[in-house]
Protein backbone atom coordinates (compact mmCIF):
# COMPACT_ATOMS: atom_id res chain seq x y z
CA UNK A 1 0.00 0.00 0.00
CA UNK A 2 1.29 3.48 -0.91
CA UNK A 3 2.07 6.06 1.72
CA UNK A 4 -0.11 9.17 1.43
CA UNK A 5 1.67 12.30 0.23
CA UNK A 6 1.14 14.04 3.59
CA UNK A 7 3.29 11.37 5.24
CA UNK A 8 6.40 12.00 3.15
CA UNK A 9 8.75 14.99 3.27
CA UNK A 10 11.45 16.45 1.04
CA UNK A 11 13.96 15.03 3.49
CA UNK A 12 12.49 11.56 2.97
CA UNK A 13 12.70 11.93 -0.80
CA UNK A 14 16.31 13.08 -0.55
CA UNK A 15 17.24 10.05 1.56
CA UNK A 16 15.49 7.63 -0.79
CA UNK A 17 17.13 9.21 -3.85
CA UNK A 18 20.54 9.42 -2.16
CA UNK A 19 20.84 13.18 -2.70
CA UNK A 20 20.68 16.36 -0.62
CA UNK A 21 17.54 18.34 0.23
CA UNK A 22 19.00 21.14 -1.89
CA UNK A 23 18.91 18.86 -4.93
CA UNK A 24 15.25 18.05 -4.28
CA UNK A 25 14.46 21.75 -3.98
CA UNK A 26 16.33 22.39 -7.21
CA UNK A 27 14.25 19.70 -8.90
CA UNK A 28 10.97 21.41 -7.97
CA UNK A 29 12.24 24.79 -9.11
CA UNK A 30 13.50 23.70 -12.53
CA UNK A 31 17.19 24.02 -11.65
CA UNK A 32 20.08 21.96 -12.97
CA UNK A 33 20.00 18.26 -12.09
CA UNK A 34 21.60 15.33 -13.85
CA UNK A 35 19.23 13.31 -16.02
CA UNK A 36 19.60 10.08 -14.03
CA UNK A 37 19.02 11.93 -10.74
CA UNK A 38 15.98 13.69 -12.14
CA UNK A 39 14.48 10.37 -13.24
CA UNK A 40 15.14 8.81 -9.82
CA UNK A 41 13.42 11.70 -8.01
CA UNK A 42 10.49 11.72 -10.41
CA UNK A 43 9.91 8.00 -9.82
CA UNK A 44 9.80 8.49 -6.03
CA UNK A 45 7.47 11.49 -6.31
CA UNK A 46 5.10 9.56 -8.55
CA UNK A 47 5.13 6.53 -6.28
CA UNK A 48 4.24 8.57 -3.19
CA UNK A 49 2.04 11.13 -4.96
CA UNK A 50 4.06 13.95 -3.39
CA UNK A 51 3.50 17.66 -3.99
CA UNK A 52 5.76 20.33 -2.42
CA UNK A 53 4.26 23.23 -0.53
CA UNK A 54 4.88 26.85 -1.48
CA UNK A 55 7.41 27.37 1.30
CA UNK A 56 9.53 24.46 0.06
CA UNK A 57 9.61 26.01 -3.40
CA UNK A 58 10.62 29.44 -2.07
CA UNK A 59 13.49 27.96 -0.07
CA UNK A 60 15.12 26.72 -3.24
CA UNK A 61 15.65 30.04 -4.94
CA UNK A 62 19.09 30.50 -6.42
CA UNK A 63 21.93 31.64 -4.22
CA UNK A 64 23.73 33.38 -7.11
CA UNK A 65 26.99 32.14 -5.59
CA UNK A 66 29.58 30.28 -7.68
CA UNK A 67 32.40 28.16 -6.23
CA UNK A 68 35.77 28.40 -8.01
CA UNK A 69 38.51 25.90 -7.12
CA UNK A 70 42.03 26.67 -8.36
CA UNK A 71 45.39 24.93 -7.82
CA UNK A 72 47.40 28.11 -7.09
CA UNK A 73 46.97 31.84 -6.69
CA UNK A 74 50.55 32.75 -7.64
CA UNK A 75 50.18 31.48 -11.22
CA UNK A 76 50.04 34.07 -14.00
CA UNK A 77 47.80 31.83 -16.09
CA UNK A 78 45.43 31.24 -13.16
CA UNK A 79 45.20 34.98 -12.50
CA UNK A 80 44.23 35.58 -16.14
CA UNK A 81 41.58 32.87 -16.01
CA UNK A 82 40.23 34.21 -12.70
CA UNK A 83 40.01 37.72 -14.15
CA UNK A 84 37.85 36.42 -17.01
CA UNK A 85 35.74 34.36 -14.62
CA UNK A 86 35.18 37.15 -12.10
CA UNK A 87 34.31 39.77 -14.74
CA UNK A 88 31.76 37.53 -16.43
CA UNK A 89 30.13 36.29 -13.22
CA UNK A 90 29.94 39.84 -11.85
CA UNK A 91 28.28 41.10 -15.02
CA UNK A 92 25.69 38.31 -14.69
CA UNK A 93 25.10 39.13 -10.99
CA UNK A 94 26.86 36.07 -9.56
CA UNK A 95 29.22 36.21 -6.57
CA UNK A 96 32.32 33.96 -6.82
CA UNK A 97 33.93 32.15 -3.89
CA UNK A 98 37.56 31.29 -4.71
CA UNK A 99 39.17 28.30 -3.00
CA UNK A 100 42.91 27.63 -3.42
CA UNK A 101 44.29 24.07 -3.13
CA UNK A 102 48.05 24.75 -3.52
CA UNK A 103 48.16 21.77 -5.93
CA UNK A 104 46.80 19.44 -3.21
CA UNK A 105 44.58 17.10 -5.15
CA UNK A 106 42.69 15.85 -2.11
CA UNK A 107 41.58 19.41 -1.31
CA UNK A 108 39.83 19.62 -4.67
CA UNK A 109 37.67 16.69 -3.60
CA UNK A 110 36.85 18.17 -0.18
CA UNK A 111 36.09 21.61 -1.63
CA UNK A 112 33.67 20.25 -4.24
CA UNK A 113 31.65 18.46 -1.58
CA UNK A 114 31.76 21.48 0.73
CA UNK A 115 30.58 23.84 -2.02
CA UNK A 116 27.60 21.60 -2.77
CA UNK A 117 26.62 21.75 0.91
CA UNK A 118 26.90 25.55 0.76
CA UNK A 119 24.16 25.52 -1.90
CA UNK A 120 26.22 27.22 -4.62
CA UNK A 121 24.55 27.49 -8.01
CA UNK A 122 27.58 26.03 -9.80
CA UNK A 123 31.26 25.08 -9.54
CA UNK A 124 34.30 25.83 -11.67
CA UNK A 125 37.13 23.36 -11.08
CA UNK A 126 40.58 24.21 -12.42
CA UNK A 127 41.74 20.64 -12.04
CA UNK A 128 45.32 19.59 -11.36
CA UNK A 129 44.43 16.18 -12.79
CA UNK A 130 41.40 13.88 -12.83
CA UNK A 131 41.54 10.83 -10.54
CA UNK A 132 39.07 8.00 -9.91
CA UNK A 133 38.05 9.84 -6.73
CA UNK A 134 37.21 12.91 -8.83
CA UNK A 135 35.04 10.78 -11.12
CA UNK A 136 33.09 9.38 -8.18
CA UNK A 137 32.33 12.86 -6.90
CA UNK A 138 31.42 14.14 -10.37
CA UNK A 139 28.95 11.28 -10.68
CA UNK A 140 27.25 12.09 -7.37
CA UNK A 141 27.46 15.88 -7.63
CA UNK A 142 24.11 17.47 -8.43
CA UNK A 143 25.52 20.94 -8.82
CA UNK A 144 26.49 21.99 -12.37
CA UNK A 145 30.25 21.88 -12.79
CA UNK A 146 32.63 22.98 -15.55
CA UNK A 147 36.20 21.70 -15.54
CA UNK A 148 38.94 23.99 -16.80
CA UNK A 149 42.34 22.69 -17.86
CA UNK A 150 41.67 18.95 -18.03
CA UNK A 151 39.39 17.09 -20.44
CA UNK A 152 36.78 14.81 -18.87
CA UNK A 153 34.75 12.65 -21.26
CA UNK A 154 31.69 12.43 -19.04
CA UNK A 155 31.51 16.13 -18.14
CA UNK A 156 31.92 19.62 -19.55
CA UNK A 157 35.51 20.78 -20.13
CA UNK A 158 37.24 23.98 -21.24
CA UNK A 159 40.80 23.09 -22.26
CA UNK A 160 43.81 24.56 -24.00
CA UNK A 161 44.61 23.13 -27.42
CA UNK A 162 47.72 21.60 -25.89
CA UNK A 163 48.44 18.95 -28.49
CA UNK A 164 48.43 21.25 -31.52
CA UNK A 165 50.37 23.91 -29.63
CA UNK A 166 52.96 21.24 -28.85
CA UNK A 167 53.13 20.22 -32.51
CA UNK A 168 53.79 23.84 -33.48
CA UNK A 169 56.66 24.09 -31.01
CA UNK A 170 58.14 20.79 -32.20
CA UNK A 171 57.94 21.80 -35.85
CA UNK A 172 59.48 25.20 -35.13
CA UNK A 173 62.49 23.61 -33.44
CA UNK A 174 62.73 21.04 -36.25
CA UNK A 175 62.84 23.75 -38.88
CA UNK A 176 65.70 25.40 -36.98
CA UNK A 177 67.68 22.18 -37.45
CA UNK A 178 68.24 21.49 -33.77
CA UNK A 179 69.00 17.83 -33.07
CA UNK A 180 69.78 17.28 -29.39
CA UNK A 181 66.64 18.20 -27.49
CA UNK A 182 66.08 18.43 -23.77
CA UNK A 183 62.46 18.54 -22.63
CA UNK A 184 61.23 19.50 -19.15
CA UNK A 185 57.79 17.96 -18.74
CA UNK A 186 55.42 17.27 -15.83
CA UNK A 187 53.93 14.09 -14.39
CA UNK A 188 51.59 12.26 -16.78
CA UNK A 189 48.81 12.47 -14.18
CA UNK A 190 48.44 15.97 -15.61
CA UNK A 191 47.05 14.74 -18.93
CA UNK A 192 46.79 18.19 -20.50
CA UNK A 193 50.46 19.13 -20.05
CA UNK A 194 52.20 15.87 -19.17
CA UNK A 195 50.58 13.88 -22.00
CA UNK A 196 48.85 15.99 -24.65
CA UNK A 197 51.34 18.87 -24.73
CA UNK A 198 54.33 16.53 -24.55
CA UNK A 199 52.98 14.24 -27.28
CA UNK A 200 52.40 17.23 -29.52
CA UNK A 201 56.01 18.33 -29.12
CA UNK A 202 57.31 14.81 -29.79
CA UNK A 203 55.13 14.42 -32.90
CA UNK A 204 56.19 17.82 -34.21
CA UNK A 205 59.86 16.92 -33.80
CA UNK A 206 59.36 13.53 -35.47
CA UNK A 207 58.23 15.26 -38.65
CA UNK A 208 61.82 16.47 -38.96
CA UNK A 209 63.37 13.15 -38.02
CA UNK A 210 64.22 14.23 -34.47
CA UNK A 211 63.76 11.45 -31.95
CA UNK A 212 66.72 12.06 -29.63
CA UNK A 213 64.70 13.72 -26.88
CA UNK A 214 65.97 13.72 -23.28
CA UNK A 215 63.01 14.15 -20.92
CA UNK A 216 63.27 15.35 -17.33
CA UNK A 217 60.24 15.70 -15.04
CA UNK A 218 59.56 18.71 -12.85
CA UNK A 219 56.58 20.27 -11.13
CA UNK A 220 55.49 23.89 -11.45
CA UNK A 221 58.03 25.30 -8.99
CA UNK A 222 61.25 27.14 -9.82
CA UNK A 223 63.38 24.82 -7.68
CA UNK A 224 62.09 21.65 -9.34
CA UNK A 225 62.76 23.07 -12.80
CA UNK A 226 66.29 24.09 -11.76
CA UNK A 227 67.05 20.51 -10.75
CA UNK A 228 65.65 19.21 -14.05
CA UNK A 229 67.79 21.70 -15.97
CA UNK A 230 70.96 20.68 -14.16
CA UNK A 231 70.20 17.03 -14.89
CA UNK A 232 69.74 17.74 -18.57
CA UNK A 233 72.97 19.70 -18.86
CA UNK A 234 74.97 17.28 -16.70
CA UNK A 235 74.00 14.05 -18.40
CA UNK A 236 73.38 15.10 -21.98
CA UNK A 237 74.72 17.36 -24.69
CA UNK A 238 71.67 19.43 -25.60
CA UNK A 239 71.34 22.33 -27.99
CA UNK A 240 67.71 23.13 -27.10
CA UNK A 241 65.57 22.92 -23.97
CA UNK A 242 61.80 22.86 -24.41
CA UNK A 243 59.81 23.69 -21.26
CA UNK A 244 56.21 22.82 -20.44
CA UNK A 245 55.67 26.22 -18.80
CA UNK A 246 57.27 29.65 -18.82
CA UNK A 247 58.00 29.35 -15.11
CA UNK A 248 60.17 26.34 -15.88
CA UNK A 249 61.83 28.32 -18.68
CA UNK A 250 62.73 31.12 -16.29
CA UNK A 251 64.53 28.56 -14.12
CA UNK A 252 66.36 27.30 -17.20
CA UNK A 253 67.54 30.85 -17.91
CA UNK A 254 68.94 31.15 -14.39
CA UNK A 255 70.87 27.86 -14.53
CA UNK A 256 72.26 28.47 -18.01
CA UNK A 257 73.56 31.88 -17.00
CA UNK A 258 75.00 30.47 -13.75
CA UNK A 259 76.98 28.02 -15.88
CA UNK A 260 78.42 30.85 -17.96
CA UNK A 261 76.54 29.83 -21.09
CA UNK A 262 74.52 32.04 -23.40
CA UNK A 263 70.99 31.86 -24.80
CA UNK A 264 70.60 31.15 -27.69
CA UNK A 265 74.26 30.97 -28.76
CA UNK A 266 74.98 27.90 -26.64
CA UNK A 267 71.48 26.62 -25.85
CA UNK A 268 68.09 27.58 -27.29
CA UNK A 269 65.06 27.77 -24.97
CA UNK A 270 61.37 27.70 -25.84
CA UNK A 271 58.23 27.30 -23.77
CA UNK A 272 54.46 27.61 -23.22
CA UNK A 273 52.76 30.42 -21.30
CA UNK A 274 53.21 33.83 -22.86
CA UNK A 275 53.84 35.74 -19.61
CA UNK A 276 54.27 39.51 -19.87
CA UNK A 277 57.77 39.24 -18.36
CA UNK A 278 58.87 37.10 -21.33
CA UNK A 279 59.07 40.22 -23.47
CA UNK A 280 61.56 41.97 -21.18
CA UNK A 281 63.86 39.16 -20.06
CA UNK A 282 67.09 38.92 -22.04
CA UNK A 283 66.82 37.42 -24.56
CA UNK A 284 63.07 37.58 -25.14
CA UNK A 285 61.58 34.12 -24.65
CA UNK A 286 59.91 32.37 -27.58
CA UNK A 287 56.67 30.88 -26.29
CA UNK A 288 53.09 29.79 -26.93
CA UNK A 289 50.44 32.03 -25.37
CA UNK A 290 46.98 30.64 -24.68
CA UNK A 291 44.09 33.08 -24.40
CA UNK A 292 43.59 32.48 -20.68
CA UNK A 293 41.33 35.50 -20.11
CA UNK A 294 39.02 34.25 -22.85
CA UNK A 295 39.17 30.80 -21.23
CA UNK A 296 37.78 32.34 -18.03
CA UNK A 297 35.01 34.12 -19.91
CA UNK A 298 34.12 30.96 -21.83
CA UNK A 299 34.12 28.85 -18.66
CA UNK A 300 31.85 31.29 -16.82
CA UNK A 301 29.38 31.57 -19.69
CA UNK A 302 29.31 27.79 -20.09
CA UNK A 303 28.53 27.30 -16.40
CA UNK A 304 25.78 29.92 -16.48
CA UNK A 305 24.23 28.14 -19.47
CA UNK A 306 24.34 24.86 -17.54
CA UNK A 307 22.63 26.48 -14.56
CA UNK A 308 19.89 27.67 -16.90
CA UNK A 309 19.56 24.23 -18.54
CA UNK A 310 20.92 25.47 -21.87
CA UNK A 311 22.66 22.80 -23.95
CA UNK A 312 26.44 23.31 -24.14
CA UNK A 313 29.39 21.74 -25.97
CA UNK A 314 31.10 18.87 -24.16
CA UNK A 315 34.58 20.26 -24.91
CA UNK A 316 35.70 23.76 -25.87
CA UNK A 317 39.30 24.26 -27.00
CA UNK A 318 41.04 27.55 -26.21
CA UNK A 319 43.05 29.08 -29.04
CA UNK A 320 46.70 30.16 -28.85
CA UNK A 321 49.34 32.20 -30.62
CA UNK A 322 53.05 31.63 -31.12
CA UNK A 323 55.23 34.49 -29.93
CA UNK A 324 58.65 34.37 -31.57
CA UNK A 325 61.26 35.91 -29.29
CA UNK A 326 65.03 35.71 -29.53
CA UNK A 327 65.71 32.65 -27.38
CA UNK A 328 66.04 30.15 -30.26
CA UNK A 329 69.00 30.16 -32.64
Amino acid sequence: MKIEKKNITMKDIAEMAGVTKTTISRYFNGGYIKKETKEKIAKIIKEYNYEPNTFARLKARRSYIIGIIVPALDSIVTSRVLTGLEKTFREKNYIPIIMNTNHQNELELKYMEKLERLNVDGIVLSATYITDEHKKIFKNLDVPIVIYGQEYDEGISIVNDDYNAGVEIGEYIGKKNHKNIGFISVDEKDVAIGVNRKNGVIDGLKKYGIENINVELADFSYDSAKIATKNLLKNNKVDTIICSTDRQAHSVYMIIKEMGLKIPDDISVISFGGYEIDAIIDPQLSTIKFNSFNAGVCTANTLIDLINNVEVKKVFYIDYQFIEGKSVK
